[in-house]
């Protein structure tokens, strides 16, 4: 598992601290360093999730074949409250609201692409 933005607009940047605070309160340390997603990560990953519909575009814009599209998918396909094009919101203007606001997002839709996983793993999906 990894997590990498399609832009280097942050690289090297730890999390923002309002998102850190607010996973700090559900017991989650935040801690890694962001880095620049990589052409060649879409070999290397089975599953690429995007946060956004503009993340998703760049990167199929970066998949060489069908089987690296495939595995691109946006989060919030996975959240039963989101849908095939619904899109992580950005707190970033939101105070820390918003981070806990994308935190049950998140968490709604992990726990969803799980369930996902776990089907495909026994066949049922």
């Amino acid at each position: 598992m990894d997590s990498a933005g399609t832009s280097d607009w942050h690289i090297g940047e730890a999390p923002d601290a309002r998102m850190r605070r607010v996973a700090a309160r559900h017991g989650l340390i935040y801690d890694h360093r962001s880095r620049q997603f990589l052409r060649r990560d879409l070999d290397y990953f089975d599953l690429v999730i995007a946060m956004d519909r503009d993340n998703r575009a760049s990167l199929l814009a970066m998949a060489n074949s069908e089987e690296q599209r495939q595995k691109i998918f946006l989060l919030r396909e996975f959240d039963p409250q989101g849908g095939p094009n619904a899109s992580v919101p950005d707190p970033y203007y939101s105070g820390v609201d918003g981070f806990e606001e994308v935190y049950q997002v998140v968490e709604r839709a992990v726990t969803g692409l799980f369930d996902h996983l776990h089907q495909s793993k026994d066949g049922s999906r």
